[in-house]
């Protein structure tokens, strides 16, 4: 089956930047969408020029505001502008709109009428910028009148359950005539596998505009070919993935894809955002994903999942990754030896033995690290907000615990060598220091402390510029993110990264 066309939507105010645009990103797309209702009023005087300056196949889109468009001024003047751009066609097919998109309620007989004289292809679409759609086969043969036009189903996912029902829905299709889509950023993962659910095309931006689709969550076309290599995805490829809640900014799929890619292996790694574990393991056994990256929240809801569990899951308590083995599920965990690497690295120590570790936070990264630190021969104390998760992760070391709040700010002066900040506090956070970006915002640097926090996005996080301003070795936690990584690519391939 051919793979989905790949269609960059063009959201300039002017033909000209648009054309630009186009130009710029032409050798990764194989053709172009033109958002009219993104344009000045003036420039869409010209919209009838745009196909034989693009030079490529077109579609002709002018969005209402009610389907997630930009278009307020009424049917009749958008009626005007579609009869405007779709006038004059020239015997030459490529001088003229390949494409127009209308949306399922929208029915103006002189305008099929040109689409079926000029040889355009209507790209009949629904839009549900709130809602599922959870009957997919039955809202397309509602759709379809003719096999001329292109049923094209777009909706927002409630939760992943939804993107895995399209995904279920699709196996029944047998052709490609169809745009099936889920939007935001649970459902990414019908952007780049847009095979898997026969479709005709998928849409990407330019990097330049990806905030104009922020809401449905394009991938920029960049990315979408050279990070996912959609242009190889086929029915042979292999499926990777991470999963875990909300899942922004994880840098994980360029980590492993560029691994792919290094390779020359046909897989892909892909995000699918799950609020609980249950909704990530329906999608995967639906989708056929082979292996995947496990990360807040799911860490320990994962061991209820798994045929096989590996000593050191059984030790800590905690899995980030999961494999599929003969159809069995087996879990993991490349925590503890990424974060012992990258620590060891940072410190040029060889152990921790006479070092006193203050751990923050009890949750699965916490307990990685806590069996890391315990194997390295620290002393140590875990401080967290419910107690009883810190004595139950401490007592498994013989560690002390504390609370994690201003009452414990003497114990941790006891176990400051080396202070281990494993919650996700300060996250995606640019700002000051403060109690709610600031795990330990309570305690005092002297300035001898090592500080490695495990958050790496952003570089510095707001204890790290605290810490780093006392005079203290800080450290984020991008390695170890890299290397248990690694370490999780060889358990997807066999081979080393």
């Amino acid at each position: 089956m051919e793979r989905p066309k790949i269609c960059l939507t063009l959201t300039g105010t002017t033909i000209k930047e648009n054309l630009d645009t186009l130009e710029k990103y032409r050798d990764k797309i194989d053709m172009a969408e033109l958002r009219v209702d993104y344009l000045n009023t003036d420039e869409r005087l010209y919209v009838r020029r745009f196909p034989s300056l693009a030079g490529i196949p077109c579609i002709l889109t002018i969005r209402r505001q009610i389907d997630g468009g930009k278009f307020v001024e009424g049917e009749a003047a958008r009626t005007v502008l579609f009869a405007r751009a779709l006038s004059f066609a020239d015997e030459d097919k490529s001088q003229n709109f390949a494409y127009v998109d209308f949306e399922e309620d929208f029915h103006i007989p002189s305008l099929e009428d040109a689409t079926l004289a000029f040889d355009t292809k209507v790209i009949r679409s629904f839009h549900d910028m709130h809602n599922p759609v959870s009957d997919v086969i039955g809202k397309l043969k509602q759709m379809t009148t003719s096999g001329f036009e292109i049923p094209k189903i777009a909706f927002m996912p409630h939760s992943l359950d939804d993107v895995t029902n399209l995904f279920k829905e699709a196996s029944k299709l047998r052709d490609n005539n169809h745009i099936l889509l889920a939007m935001g950023p649970m459902g990414i993962p019908s952007r780049i596998l847009g095979n898997k659910l026969k479709n005709f095309l998928t849409y990407t931006s330019s990097p330049e505009s990806i905030a104009n689709t922020a809401n449905i969550a394009h991938l920029d076309a960049v990315k979408l070919n050279e990070i996912y290599r959609i242009k190889s995805i086929n029915e042979n490829t292999k499926i990777f993935g991470i999963t875990g809640w909300p899942l922004s900014g994880t840098s994980s799929p360029e980590l492993h894809n560029t691994g792919y890619n290094r390779h020359d292996m046909n897989s892909v790694y892909i995000p699918f955002p799950a609020e609980n574990f249950e909704q990530a393991m329906n999608f995967a056994e639906t989708v056929g994903v082979q292996g995947f990256s496990i990360t807040v929240p799911h860490k320990e809801a994962v061991l209820e999942k798994a045929s096989f569990i590996s000593p050191e899951v059984l030790d800590i308590g905690a899995s980030n990754t999961m494999v599929l083995d003969e159809g069995k599920w087996s879990c993991y965990n490349t925590d503890a030896d990424g974060f012992a690497r990258s620590l060891f690295e940072f410190t040029e120590l060889k152990n921790l033995k006479h070092k006193k570790v203050a751990i923050i936070g009890a949750g699965g990264a916490a307990k990685a690290i806590a069996y890391a630190v315990h194997k390295a021969g620290a002393k140590a104390c875990v401080f967290n907000r419910t107690l009883g998760k810190a004595k139950a992760l401490a007592e498994k070391y013989d560690f002390e615990y504390g609370p994690l709040s201003p009452e414990a700010g003497k114990l941790l002066r006891k176990y400051s060598d080396i202070i281990i900040q494993t919650t996700s506090k300060g996250m995606h956070c640019k700002e000051s220091a403060n109690a709610e970006n600031d795990p330990i915002y309570f305690y005092e640097f002297s300035g001898k402390e090592v500080l490695f926090d495990i958050v790496y996005m952003p570089e510095v996080t707001p204890v790290m510029a605290r810490a780093k301003a006392a005079g203290c070795h800080v450290c984020n936690g991008y390695y170890m993110l890299r290397y248990q990584g690694y370490k999780q690519f060889e358990l997807f391939t066999g081979d080393e990264y």
